[in-house]
């Protein structure tokens, strides 16, 4: 049996307290390099971060403010960055130790390695901590002085009604434009947007600018200045006004214009405003597009008539004649003044882009020229033979059928600032007018309500049996409801907003 020595680990003696210990090049042990060397020198053990209560965001030096939850991967780089000592060691770990949310501390175990003599390199562990500060941040700030604002964006539209700022509310809501505002105001003829800064404001000018035809001016007021270091403190106001044309609006515009649009006829009717306003020949069902830069080059196309000056008729014929643009069919309509229904037989053919759509018994709103007082420079030098006697718009609907009807969708708001005045009792009887009129629009038009988030109303949901109250009076009754326009189920969206005073998980609400 072969023989093997057994191997034992020679020791020496610690220099200075005597141990037995391994041999190393400081011939000290652990101990005693700690008792007279220590790493951690120049790492302070207590530090300051500043945090702002209103906004719950940490101050990064010098100025940046930034969000970071709790034992945060970013909370941690921030209370790293304050301790100055840690580029003369090596950092091994890093993290956190519990401490109560409402003490107002944070405490960081670090473990740190330093070379501290010849090849002898000693690691260490320490705690550091933190006092959270509170201080405002300069957004919130402004916030609550005086001087909340440093730009605003003042929305304005030359027109009679406000269902254009109703659709850009549910635009502006869809795309979460207003992410950025502090302050939304709502003044007589559009919006105020404030902005804490100026970027901002500009980023909102550029998003309406991509919805409508605008036009804008800008200027800038100094709050203060500071001579010996040449700053200044300005106040920036831009002004965006939109094109005063809106949908189903009846324009006219120079012989000249109508050339540069494609020979199409002076007189035209507005479909749709995106980007550019839609116009469409009523007799020839030819379309031109009109863009901001073109109308505001000359602002010589007027509209000479809104919704307010439709007039109802009475559809007793329609003959389609062939020619077909999209979901428009050019079409002779026989129709008669509903006023006039049962009393004479006046009746009036028009040629119109709605033959698709109307058929025998149908009410539609249109323009009657005949009837119609129009001042107007370009319209007067139209040629009479060259102007029909009504201009049909849209299709409609009795208006006890649609009250019959409650409809299971809503729409979300901006939360608005009324202003300094409330609105007196008749204005207020126009905006709900006016949003009666945009919803109205939504269910009808399926292109503009392609642009527009819809939730569901449980209220109309639940309670079918309410919803139908009245409907069943007759089978007639029964046809015409189903006549009504909807929005189909698939297309709403479910608002839902968890219910922490309810046990079950299950329970959930409509955000009203």
């Amino acid at each position: 049996m072969e023989y093997t020595p057994e191997t034992r680990e020679q020791l020496i003696l610690c220099c200075e307290c005597g141990t037995a210990i391994p041999p190393n090049p400081a011939n000290m042990c652990v101990n005693c390099v700690r008792s007279i060397v220590d790493i951690t020198e120049g790492i302070p053990k207590h530090a300051t971060i500043h945090w702002c209560k209103n906004c719950e965001r940490y101050l990064q030096p010098p100025a940046t403010w930034m969000t970071c939850d709790l034992e945060s991967r970013e909370l941690l780089a921030l209370c790293l960055k304050k301790l100055k000592g840690l580029t003369k060691v090596r950092l091994i770990d890093a993290g956190f130790i519990w401490t109560e949310p409402h003490s107002r501390r944070i405490k960081v175990k670090l473990t740190i390695q330093k070379e501290v003599f010849a090849a002898t390199i000693l690691q260490q562990a320490f705690e550091v901590e933190f006092v959270v500060s509170s201080m405002m941040c300069p957004d919130c700030t402004r916030v609550m002085a005086q001087n909340m604002w440093k730009a605003m964006v003042q929305v304005r539209q030359k027109v009679d009604h406000q269902r254009t700022f109703f659709y850009l509310e549910q635009l502006i809501l869809k795309h979460n434009a207003h992410s950025d505002t502090i302050n939304i105001k709502e003044v007589k003829g559009g919006l105020d947007f404030h902005f804490a800064q100026r970027a901002h404001a500009i980023k909102m000018m550029e998003f309406l600018g991509s919805l409508v035809p605008t036009r804008s001016k800008s200027s800038e007021q100094l709050i203060s200045s500071d001579t010996h270091s040449g700053t200044s403190n300005y106040k920036f106001t831009y002004s965006v006004e939109i094109i005063p044309i809106c949908k189903d609006d009846l324009v006219v515009m120079p012989k000249k214009m109508a050339n540069a649009l494609g020979q199409i006829a002076p007189l035209a009717l507005c479909t749709r405003v995106g980007n550019s306003v839609h116009i469409i020949d009523v007799k020839t069902l030819q379309t031109a597009e009109v863009s901001g830069l073109t109308y505001w080059r000359q602002e010589n196309i007027r509209s000479i008539g809104g919704r307010r000056d439709l007039k109802q008729f009475y559809v007793m014929d329609v003959d389609p004649i062939g020619p077909r643009s999209g979901r428009f069919v050019l079409a002779d309509i026989t129709i008669q003044r509903m006023a006039d229904v049962g009393r004479n037989d006046d009746v009036i053919i028009v040629r119109s882009h709605l033959g698709g759509i109307l058929k025998i018994g149908d009410a539609v709103l249109g323009y009657d020229l005949l009837t119609a007082n129009i001042n107007e420079e370009s319209y007067d030098k139209l040629n009479p033979d060259d102007i029909p006697s009504v201009i049909l718009v849209k299709k409609t609907y009795p208006e006890g059928r649609r009250k019959r009807k409650p409809r299971n969708w809503r729409l979300k708001s901006l939360n608005k600032d009324d202003g300094e005045l409330a609105p007196k009792k008749q204005d207020q009887e126009k905006l709900e007018v006016d949003f009666e009129a945009f919803l109205r629009d939504l269910e009808e038009d399926p292109e503009l309500r392609s642009g527009v988030n819809l939730y569901k109303d449980t209220s109309a949901v639940a309670n079918p049996a309410g919803a139908m109250e009245g409907d069943m009076d007759s089978d007639n009754d029964d046809d015409e409801e189903n006549e009504l326009p909807e929005v189909p189920l698939e297309e709403l969206l479910d608002d839902l907003k968890l219910d922490d005073a309810s046990e079950d998980e299950d329970d959930i609400r409509m955000d009203m």
